[in-house]
Protein backbone atom coordinates (compact mmCIF):
# COMPACT_ATOMS: atom_id res chain seq x y z
CA UNK A 1 0.00 0.00 0.00
CA UNK A 2 1.39 3.40 -0.88
CA UNK A 3 2.04 6.08 1.71
CA UNK A 4 -0.57 8.23 0.00
CA UNK A 5 -3.25 5.55 0.36
CA UNK A 6 -2.29 4.82 3.98
CA UNK A 7 -2.79 8.49 4.77
CA UNK A 8 -6.15 8.74 2.97
CA UNK A 9 -8.31 7.65 5.90
CA UNK A 10 -6.40 9.96 8.22
CA UNK A 11 -6.78 12.90 5.87
CA UNK A 12 -10.52 12.40 5.44
CA UNK A 13 -11.02 12.06 9.18
CA UNK A 14 -9.14 15.28 9.89
CA UNK A 15 -10.97 17.18 7.17
CA UNK A 16 -14.33 15.87 8.33
CA UNK A 17 -13.62 16.82 11.92
CA UNK A 18 -12.62 20.35 11.05
CA UNK A 19 -15.53 20.75 8.66
CA UNK A 20 -17.87 19.74 11.47
CA UNK A 21 -16.28 22.30 13.76
CA UNK A 22 -16.60 25.02 11.18
CA UNK A 23 -20.21 24.00 10.56
CA UNK A 24 -21.03 24.71 14.20
CA UNK A 25 -19.32 28.08 14.22
CA UNK A 26 -20.74 31.53 13.74
CA UNK A 27 -18.15 32.07 11.02
CA UNK A 28 -19.72 29.32 8.92
CA UNK A 29 -23.03 31.19 9.14
CA UNK A 30 -21.36 34.27 7.70
CA UNK A 31 -20.81 35.99 11.03
CA UNK A 32 -17.55 37.62 12.09
CA UNK A 33 -16.78 36.41 15.64
CA UNK A 34 -15.39 39.87 16.49
CA UNK A 35 -18.20 41.87 14.84
CA UNK A 36 -19.44 44.40 17.36
CA UNK A 37 -16.89 43.29 19.96
CA UNK A 38 -15.63 46.19 22.03
CA UNK A 39 -13.03 46.55 24.76
CA UNK A 40 -14.80 45.63 27.98
CA UNK A 41 -11.77 45.94 30.23
CA UNK A 42 -10.35 43.11 32.31
CA UNK A 43 -12.22 39.80 32.10
CA UNK A 44 -13.79 38.32 35.21
CA UNK A 45 -12.26 34.96 34.22
CA UNK A 46 -9.79 33.65 31.66
CA UNK A 47 -9.75 29.97 30.71
CA UNK A 48 -6.24 28.81 29.81
CA UNK A 49 -5.27 25.54 28.15
CA UNK A 50 -1.91 23.76 27.95
CA UNK A 51 -0.41 20.26 27.78
CA UNK A 52 1.53 18.21 30.37
CA UNK A 53 4.66 18.27 28.19
CA UNK A 54 8.09 19.83 28.64
CA UNK A 55 7.40 21.74 25.41
CA UNK A 56 4.76 23.62 27.45
CA UNK A 57 7.24 24.47 30.22
CA UNK A 58 6.40 28.18 30.21
CA UNK A 59 2.74 27.42 30.88
CA UNK A 60 3.56 24.92 33.63
CA UNK A 61 5.89 27.41 35.28
CA UNK A 62 3.53 30.35 34.81
CA UNK A 63 0.73 28.50 36.57
CA UNK A 64 2.79 26.87 39.32
CA UNK A 65 4.91 29.90 40.23
CA UNK A 66 1.94 32.27 40.08
CA UNK A 67 3.30 34.47 37.29
CA UNK A 68 -0.04 34.45 35.46
CA UNK A 69 -2.09 34.99 38.61
CA UNK A 70 0.10 37.90 39.71
CA UNK A 71 -0.32 39.75 36.43
CA UNK A 72 -4.03 38.94 36.11
CA UNK A 73 -4.86 40.55 39.45
CA UNK A 74 -8.58 40.24 40.04
CA UNK A 75 -9.19 38.08 36.96
CA UNK A 76 -9.80 34.45 37.87
CA UNK A 77 -7.47 31.97 36.13
CA UNK A 78 -9.07 28.63 35.22
CA UNK A 79 -6.83 26.00 33.63
CA UNK A 80 -7.43 22.89 31.55
CA UNK A 81 -4.91 20.40 30.18
CA UNK A 82 -5.04 18.54 26.87
CA UNK A 83 -3.17 15.61 25.31
CA UNK A 84 -2.73 17.27 21.91
CA UNK A 85 -3.71 20.23 19.76
CA UNK A 86 -6.93 19.15 18.03
CA UNK A 87 -8.73 18.80 21.38
CA UNK A 88 -7.64 22.31 22.36
CA UNK A 89 -8.84 23.58 18.97
CA UNK A 90 -12.26 22.08 19.65
CA UNK A 91 -12.40 23.96 22.94
CA UNK A 92 -11.30 27.26 21.40
CA UNK A 93 -13.71 27.09 18.48
CA UNK A 94 -16.47 25.95 20.80
CA UNK A 95 -15.82 28.99 23.05
CA UNK A 96 -15.14 26.83 26.12
CA UNK A 97 -11.51 28.02 26.19
CA UNK A 98 -10.12 31.55 25.82
CA UNK A 99 -6.37 31.06 25.43
CA UNK A 100 -4.21 28.02 24.82
CA UNK A 101 -0.62 27.00 24.53
CA UNK A 102 -0.84 24.83 21.42
CA UNK A 103 1.14 23.36 18.55
CA UNK A 104 1.70 25.41 15.41
CA UNK A 105 -0.16 22.93 13.19
CA UNK A 106 -3.45 22.99 15.11
CA UNK A 107 -3.13 26.78 15.41
CA UNK A 108 -3.11 27.03 11.61
CA UNK A 109 -6.02 24.58 11.32
CA UNK A 110 -8.12 26.54 13.80
CA UNK A 111 -7.52 29.75 11.88
CA UNK A 112 -8.26 28.19 8.49
CA UNK A 113 -11.39 26.33 9.53
CA UNK A 114 -12.86 29.42 11.13
CA UNK A 115 -12.42 31.41 7.95
CA UNK A 116 -9.61 33.41 9.52
CA UNK A 117 -11.91 34.91 12.13
CA UNK A 118 -12.00 32.88 15.35
CA UNK A 119 -8.41 32.86 16.65
CA UNK A 120 -5.22 34.92 16.70
CA UNK A 121 -1.61 33.92 17.24
CA UNK A 122 -0.27 36.24 19.94
CA UNK A 123 3.05 34.72 21.07
CA UNK A 124 5.47 31.86 20.81
CA UNK A 125 6.46 29.53 23.64
CA UNK A 126 8.88 26.82 22.50
CA UNK A 127 11.16 26.05 19.59
CA UNK A 128 12.35 22.50 18.95
CA UNK A 129 11.73 19.49 21.14
CA UNK A 130 10.41 16.88 18.71
CA UNK A 131 12.24 13.80 17.41
CA UNK A 132 11.63 10.64 15.43
CA UNK A 133 12.90 7.88 17.72
CA UNK A 134 13.01 4.25 16.61
CA UNK A 135 14.16 0.73 17.45
CA UNK A 136 17.97 0.41 17.51
CA UNK A 137 18.02 -1.93 14.50
CA UNK A 138 16.53 0.78 12.27
CA UNK A 139 19.50 2.58 10.81
CA UNK A 140 18.06 4.48 7.83
CA UNK A 141 14.74 5.88 6.62
CA UNK A 142 14.40 2.95 4.19
CA UNK A 143 14.33 0.56 7.16
CA UNK A 144 10.98 2.08 8.16
CA UNK A 145 9.12 0.57 5.20
CA UNK A 146 6.35 -1.68 6.48
CA UNK A 147 6.82 -0.50 10.07
CA UNK A 148 4.36 1.11 12.51
CA UNK A 149 5.02 4.56 13.96
CA UNK A 150 2.93 6.71 16.29
CA UNK A 151 2.08 10.36 16.79
CA UNK A 152 0.08 11.87 19.69
CA UNK A 153 -3.11 12.72 17.83
CA UNK A 154 -4.58 12.85 14.34
CA UNK A 155 -3.68 16.19 12.74
CA UNK A 156 -1.53 17.47 15.61
CA UNK A 157 1.85 19.16 15.06
CA UNK A 158 3.92 15.96 15.25
CA UNK A 159 1.40 14.05 13.12
CA UNK A 160 1.74 16.59 10.30
CA UNK A 161 5.53 16.68 10.63
CA UNK A 162 5.88 12.88 10.45
CA UNK A 163 3.49 12.42 7.54
CA UNK A 164 5.10 15.25 5.59
CA UNK A 165 8.54 13.69 6.10
CA UNK A 166 7.29 10.22 5.13
CA UNK A 167 5.75 11.65 1.96
CA UNK A 168 9.01 13.42 1.07
CA UNK A 169 10.94 10.20 1.66
CA UNK A 170 8.32 8.13 -0.25
CA UNK A 171 8.08 5.58 2.55
CA UNK A 172 5.33 3.00 3.11
CA UNK A 173 4.67 3.32 6.85
CA UNK A 174 1.59 2.81 9.01
CA UNK A 175 0.97 5.82 11.27
CA UNK A 176 -1.12 5.22 14.39
CA UNK A 177 -2.36 7.98 16.68
CA UNK A 178 -2.15 7.25 20.42
CA UNK A 179 -1.44 9.24 23.55
CA UNK A 180 2.24 9.74 24.32
CA UNK A 181 2.17 7.52 27.39
CA UNK A 182 0.63 4.70 25.36
CA UNK A 183 3.34 5.04 22.72
CA UNK A 184 5.93 4.35 25.39
CA UNK A 185 4.14 1.18 26.47
CA UNK A 186 3.58 0.02 22.88
CA UNK A 187 7.25 0.59 22.07
CA UNK A 188 8.40 -1.40 25.09
CA UNK A 189 6.15 -4.29 24.03
CA UNK A 190 7.44 -4.20 20.48
CA UNK A 191 4.04 -3.34 19.01
CA UNK A 192 5.42 -0.21 17.31
CA UNK A 193 8.85 0.53 15.90
CA UNK A 194 9.04 4.22 16.65
CA UNK A 195 7.33 7.54 17.33
CA UNK A 196 7.53 11.18 16.29
CA UNK A 197 7.18 12.55 19.81
CA UNK A 198 7.49 15.84 21.68
CA UNK A 199 9.52 16.26 24.83
CA UNK A 200 9.67 14.69 27.34
CA UNK A 201 8.32 11.65 25.52
CA UNK A 202 11.10 11.38 22.96
CA UNK A 203 13.60 11.42 25.83
CA UNK A 204 11.59 8.83 27.76
CA UNK A 205 11.56 6.57 24.72
CA UNK A 206 15.33 6.92 24.36
CA UNK A 207 16.35 6.64 28.01
CA UNK A 208 13.57 4.47 29.45
CA UNK A 209 12.83 2.22 26.48
CA UNK A 210 16.09 1.98 24.53
CA UNK A 211 15.03 3.90 21.42
CA UNK A 212 17.49 5.86 19.31
CA UNK A 213 17.07 9.13 17.43
CA UNK A 214 16.68 8.64 13.70
CA UNK A 215 15.82 12.28 13.04
CA UNK A 216 15.64 15.46 15.11
CA UNK A 217 13.01 17.75 13.59
CA UNK A 218 15.21 20.80 14.10
CA UNK A 219 17.53 19.38 11.42
CA UNK A 220 14.75 19.97 8.88
CA UNK A 221 14.56 23.72 9.58
CA UNK A 222 16.90 26.57 8.72
CA UNK A 223 18.90 27.47 11.80
CA UNK A 224 17.35 24.56 13.67
CA UNK A 225 14.43 26.69 14.89
CA UNK A 226 10.74 25.98 14.39
CA UNK A 227 7.65 26.75 16.47
CA UNK A 228 6.66 23.70 18.47
CA UNK A 229 4.39 25.55 20.90
CA UNK A 230 2.67 28.92 20.45
CA UNK A 231 -0.04 30.91 22.23
CA UNK A 232 -3.43 31.14 20.54
CA UNK A 233 -6.32 33.36 21.68
CA UNK A 234 -9.97 33.50 20.71
CA UNK A 235 -10.29 36.62 18.55
CA UNK A 236 -13.49 37.69 20.33
CA UNK A 237 -11.82 37.40 23.73
CA UNK A 238 -8.84 39.40 22.45
CA UNK A 239 -11.12 42.15 21.15
CA UNK A 240 -13.17 42.31 24.34
CA UNK A 241 -10.39 41.85 26.90
CA UNK A 242 -7.02 43.02 25.53
CA UNK A 243 -6.00 44.04 29.06
CA UNK A 244 -6.37 40.45 30.22
CA UNK A 245 -4.45 39.05 27.25
CA UNK A 246 -1.67 41.56 27.87
CA UNK A 247 -1.52 40.48 31.51
CA UNK A 248 -1.22 36.83 30.47
CA UNK A 249 1.59 37.74 28.09
CA UNK A 250 3.42 39.56 30.89
CA UNK A 251 3.10 36.41 32.98
CA UNK A 252 4.26 34.31 30.03
CA UNK A 253 7.36 36.47 29.59
CA UNK A 254 8.07 36.33 33.32
CA UNK A 255 7.79 32.53 33.30
CA UNK A 256 10.07 32.26 30.27
CA UNK A 257 12.67 34.58 31.79
CA UNK A 258 12.51 32.64 35.06
CA UNK A 259 13.19 29.38 33.24
CA UNK A 260 16.11 30.86 31.33
CA UNK A 261 17.65 32.44 34.45
CA UNK A 262 16.95 29.59 36.89
CA UNK A 263 17.34 26.36 34.95
CA UNK A 264 17.69 24.04 37.94
CA UNK A 265 14.62 25.37 39.72
CA UNK A 266 12.67 25.58 36.45
CA UNK A 267 13.25 21.87 35.90
CA UNK A 268 12.06 21.12 39.42
CA UNK A 269 8.91 23.19 38.93
CA UNK A 270 8.11 21.54 35.61
CA UNK A 271 8.73 18.06 37.01
CA UNK A 272 6.50 18.70 40.01
CA UNK A 273 3.76 19.97 37.70
CA UNK A 274 4.08 16.93 35.46
CA UNK A 275 3.82 14.62 38.46
CA UNK A 276 0.68 16.40 39.62
CA UNK A 277 -0.91 16.27 36.15
CA UNK A 278 0.18 12.80 35.03
CA UNK A 279 0.85 11.00 38.29
CA UNK A 280 4.52 10.41 37.51
CA UNK A 281 7.64 12.56 37.71
CA UNK A 282 10.47 12.33 35.19
CA UNK A 283 13.89 10.92 36.02
CA UNK A 284 16.70 13.45 36.21
CA UNK A 285 18.35 12.18 33.03
CA UNK A 286 15.10 12.40 31.07
CA UNK A 287 14.38 15.87 32.40
CA UNK A 288 17.88 17.11 31.54
CA UNK A 289 17.75 15.67 28.03
CA UNK A 290 14.28 17.11 27.40
CA UNK A 291 15.32 20.61 28.45
CA UNK A 292 18.46 20.38 26.34
CA UNK A 293 16.30 19.74 23.28
CA UNK A 294 14.02 22.76 23.60
CA UNK A 295 14.38 26.52 23.42
CA UNK A 296 11.92 28.58 25.43
CA UNK A 297 11.09 31.76 23.52
CA UNK A 298 8.13 34.10 23.18
CA UNK A 299 9.05 34.58 19.50
CA UNK A 300 6.53 32.58 17.42
CA UNK A 301 8.92 32.54 14.42
CA UNK A 302 6.18 33.82 12.17
CA UNK A 303 8.15 33.34 8.96
CA UNK A 304 7.80 29.56 9.27
CA UNK A 305 3.99 29.49 9.19
CA UNK A 306 3.50 29.59 5.39
CA UNK A 307 5.77 26.54 5.12
CA UNK A 308 3.90 24.80 7.91
CA UNK A 309 0.64 25.40 6.04
CA UNK A 310 2.13 23.82 2.91
CA UNK A 311 3.42 20.89 4.96
CA UNK A 312 -0.13 20.01 5.97
CA UNK A 313 -0.99 19.51 2.29
CA UNK A 314 2.05 17.33 1.67
CA UNK A 315 1.14 15.35 4.80
CA UNK A 316 -2.35 14.76 3.46
CA UNK A 317 -4.20 16.43 6.33
CA UNK A 318 -5.34 19.43 4.27
CA UNK A 319 -6.60 19.73 0.69
CA UNK A 320 -4.91 23.07 0.14
CA UNK A 321 -2.47 25.25 2.02
CA UNK A 322 -4.19 27.49 4.53
CA UNK A 323 -3.93 31.22 3.93
CA UNK A 324 -2.21 32.31 7.14
CA UNK A 325 -2.25 36.03 6.35
CA UNK A 326 -3.92 37.78 9.27
CA UNK A 327 -3.27 34.93 11.71
CA UNK A 328 -0.88 36.95 13.90
CA UNK A 329 -1.47 39.89 16.19
CA UNK A 330 1.72 40.68 18.07
CA UNK A 331 0.62 44.16 19.16
CA UNK A 332 0.32 43.24 22.82
CA UNK A 333 3.37 40.96 22.83
CA UNK A 334 5.56 43.69 21.38
CA UNK A 335 4.11 46.18 23.87
CA UNK A 336 5.10 43.82 26.70
CA UNK A 337 8.56 43.22 25.22
CA UNK A 338 9.19 46.94 24.74
CA UNK A 339 8.16 47.70 28.33
CA UNK A 340 10.62 45.01 29.47
CA UNK A 341 13.42 46.50 27.37
CA UNK A 342 13.56 43.49 25.04
CA UNK A 343 13.60 43.31 21.22
CA UNK A 344 10.22 43.04 19.54
CA UNK A 345 9.29 40.09 17.31
CA UNK A 346 8.68 40.17 13.57
CA UNK A 347 5.22 39.41 12.21
CA UNK A 348 6.70 38.40 8.83
CA UNK A 349 3.53 39.74 7.21
CA UNK A 350 1.19 37.41 9.14
CA UNK A 351 -0.60 40.39 10.65
CA UNK A 352 -2.05 41.53 7.30
CA UNK A 353 -4.83 39.88 5.31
Amino acid sequence: MSTKRRFLTTSLAVLTAFTALAGCSRIDRGEDSTAGAQDQGAAAEVRLGYFPNVTHAAALIGVDKGFFAKELGGTKLTTQTFNAGPDAVNALLGSSLDVSFIGSGPAINAYAKSGGEAVRLVAGATSGGAQLVVKPEITSPADLNGKVLTTPQLGNTQDVALKKWLADEKLDVQVTNVENSQSLDLFKRGDIQGAWAPEPWSSRLVLDAGAKVLLDEKDLWEGGRFPTTVVLVRAEFLAEHPQTVEALLRGHLAATDFALDNEVEAKQVVNAALKQLTGKALGDAVLDRAFDNIELTVDPQAKSFPQLAEDAVTAGVAKEAADVAGLADFTLLNKVLTAAGKPTVDTAGLDKK
